[in-house]
């Protein structure tokens, strides 16, 4: 029986994953409830459950996450399956209590990626690991296909921990630069100078620097797009947070986030 590769959720992400791994010599194929013009690409169940050893999970929520796990797909369910990677960004809580749920002969990594889909696409992501270190040891092949940065966080759930932080900060980055251009463009300012001027002086940010590579840099808010994912991530950290931490600032960011209207720059 020959092992294989499969990634739940070829959306922005998971498709571009697929094709690094596959660039990289691995048997891999994808997984999505929208059919798609792809070879290596199948919303048939059966199809994509046969000789699934390691499963990879990029849909977009918990809701996503349990059809895909226990629900609709049970691809937990799969008798040749020996390893579960979640790149999904979901609350912490959430991720650690699946361990009671999946069978213990099962291992589970939580590798939440960072980079958008631009680096998934150069493969080039940067992973944030937590789980049992041999366990991620024996995955490495497979995330050094797809990124370029890889951060072992610690145990389970770790890396999810850790991702949710991320972009709580990656959320204000994206609020606030939206609003410094936005005045920007009121002020009559040259926005690729300014951008330059960001880029090395002290409001540097990643979603400053890499504005224009960025699909989602210009979006508005709407259900469905990365815009929303942001909110989504937000929730998630602020469903870890401490308790009785302030969480004012993570709250207003959130509705800053709603609020981002498509940007179209002065002319």
């Amino acid at each position: 029986m020959r092992s294989r590769t499969g990634i739940a959720g070829c959306g922005r992400m998971g498709a571009p994953m697929l094709a690094a791994l596959r660039a990289a010599g691995v048997p891999a194929r994808g997984y999505d409830v929208v059919p798609m013009d792809s070879p290596h690409i199948t919303d048939d169940i059966a199809v994509f459950s046969e000789e699934l050893d390691t499963l990879v999970i990029v849909v977009r929520d918990i809701e996503q996450t349990e059809a895909v796990l226990f629900g609709e797909q049970n691809f937990a369910a799969i008798p040749s399956l020996i390893r579960i990677i979640i790149c999904s960004t979901l609350s912490p809580k959430y991720v650690i209590g699946l361990r009671d749920r999946i069978p213990s002969y099962i291992a589970l990594i939580d590798a939440p990626m960072s980079g958008a889909q631009i680096a998934a696409q150069e493969a080039r992501l940067s992973f944030m690991l937590g789980g049992e270190q041999s366990d991620i040891d024996t995955a490495m092949p497979l995330f050094h296909a797809m990124g370029k940065h890889f951060h072992r966080m610690g145990d389970f759930g770790s890396g999810m921990q850790a991702k949710v932080l991320n972009n709580l900060l990656a959320a204000s980055n994206t609020a606030m630069t939206r609003l410094v251009l936005d005045w920007a463009d009121n002020a009559g300012l040259d926005i690729s100078a300014l951008l330059d001027l960001i880029h090395t002086s002290s409001g540097q940010n990643w979603f400053a620097s890499c504005f224009n590579s960025i699909e989602f840099s210009r979006d508005g808010y709407a259900e469905g797009n990365t815009i929303a994912i942001l909110v989504k991530d937000i929730e998630s950290a602020l469903d870890a947070s401490p308790e009785g931490a302030d969480t004012v600032l993570p709250e207003l960011i959130q509705r800053q986030i709603l609020a981002l209207k498509p940007r179209t720059p002065k002319t």
